[in-house]
């Protein structure tokens, strides 16, 4: 399952764009792969709007998904016991 936050928060593009201080027409490219660069100023206004933050971290370190993968793995184990 992905994580759309725009959807959970049942936000139209319209509403999503007005939030975040971007056009439509920004949204509309980004959504559907026509945006070559967003930038980072406008990243950030958009994250901010659906409620999330951008954290960078050193390469090599877990990704979320990988730890929710292990976190699985784990706790089939314990099942098994």
């Amino acid at each position: 399952m992905v994580f759309q936050p725009g959807r959970n928060l049942r936000l139209t593009q319209s509403d999503l764009a007005r939030r975040a201080g971007v056009s439509q027409a920004t949204l509309d490219a980004l959504e559907n792969g026509r945006a070559r660069e967003l930038g980072f100023s406008k990243l950030t206004k958009l994250l901010a709007a659906l409620g999330l933050e951008l954290k960078l971290q050193p390469a090599g370190c877990p990704t979320l998904d990988e730890l929710l993968a292990e976190d699985r793995d784990d706790q089939s184990l314990d099942r098994r016991r």
